[in-house]
């Protein structure tokens, strides 16, 4: 049976995800705190824990292949017609030369993937709340798309 104190260190620590937005690896700096110094007195804070870690561990995979993908395209995409002795040795670079014109797809697929990076924040907040809800009810809740890292 959980107790009080249980659920709201549990909700905590989903809540403390959320400090990301504030502290760069908030998301995993404070969850790993509260978790590590609590897991022990609860089986439930421990399953809470876990779940968030996993989950954290799994959205910070999933950005990274979104930039892995986004970044190089951009690049290519931009200095596609730019000769590299252009880029090297000519100090006036100018727009001119970046042919945007048939650029459009690789625009597109850009816009595409910074969509998809702000729909995966906004899911990942979305998730993070009712998460916390949820562990504040007592019950115990599993996100998806969760890569099971720590078991």
């Amino acid at each position: 049976m959980e107790t009080n104190s249980h659920k709201t260190t549990a909700a905590i620590t989903h809540l403390s995800a959320l400090t990301q937005y504030f502290i760069p690896f908030g998301s995993f700096i404070f969850p790993i705190i509260i978790w590590s110094s609590k897991k022990e007195q609860s089986e439930f804070i421990d399953y809470h824990g876990k779940q968030l870690l996993n989950f954290q561990l799994s959205i910070f995979i999933y950005s990274l292949i979104l930039g892995i993908i986004a970044i190089p395209v951009l690049l290519f995409s931009l200095f596609n017609g730019v000769s590299l002795d252009a880029l090297i040795n000519d100090n006036d670079f100018i727009l001119s030369q970046l042919d945007l014109d048939n650029l459009i797809g690789e625009i597109t697929f850009g816009i595409l993937l910074l969509i998809a990076f702000f729909l995966l924040k906004v899911f990942e907040f979305f998730l993070l709340i009712i998460a916390a809800i949820n562990a504040s009810n007592g019950e115990r809740y599993k996100y998806p798309i969760t890569i099971n890292f720590i078991k």
